[in-house]
């Protein structure tokens, strides 16, 4: 089970398909490694997401998108991710994309981090980026590091 939150409603105006967007990203993402764990999908606003990283990263900044892992003891529940929607809004803008491909990378990409995936080293980068390009293929979004090289989408590689 999936649950997507819109608590900011900029997400609703800037992209009416939000949540069914978000929902059908996070269901790839899942698929994709055979997972049928349940998680909650927080679409957001800066603030929250930077309140967040402070309380739980000590990083005082929005960023797109966060994932908090459930605790082994949540039994079936993977965890939760949320995302930022001025972060992604302006990052969408920058990057001469539609917000709703970027809505898409970010969740399946917040999914991954869930399953294990991360992108601190080379290779692991370069792990996750497959798995990102495979799921946002199922979705029809095109391949978000094709054009940007090796920093990819997030911006948080290999920091």
């Amino acid at each position: 089970m999936i649950e997507v939150e819109i608590e900011d409603e900029a997400w609703r105006r800037a992209e009416p398909g939000a949540q069914a967007l978000a929902l059908a990203a996070a269901e790839a993402a899942l698929e994709a490694v055979d997972s049928g764990a349940a998680l909650v999908v927080l679409l957001t606003d800066d603030a929250r997401v930077r309140a967040l990283n402070a309380r739980f990263r000590g990083r005082d900044a929005a960023t797109n998108v966060l994932s908090f892992p459930a605790p082994a003891t949540a039994r079936g529940h993977l965890g939760d991710i949320a995302l930022a929607f001025g972060v992604c809004a302006g990052e969408a803008q920058s990057q001469g994309k539609p917000l709703a491909h970027h809505l898409q990378h970010l969740t399946a990409h917040g999914v991954l981090h869930l399953l294990g995936y991360d992108h601190d080293t080379d290779a692991e980068a370069e792990s996750m980026e497959a798995r990102e390009r495979a799921i946002l293929a199922r979705l029809g979004v095109p391949d978000p590091y094709a054009e940007r090289g090796d920093q990819g989408d997030h911006g948080q590689r290999r920091q």
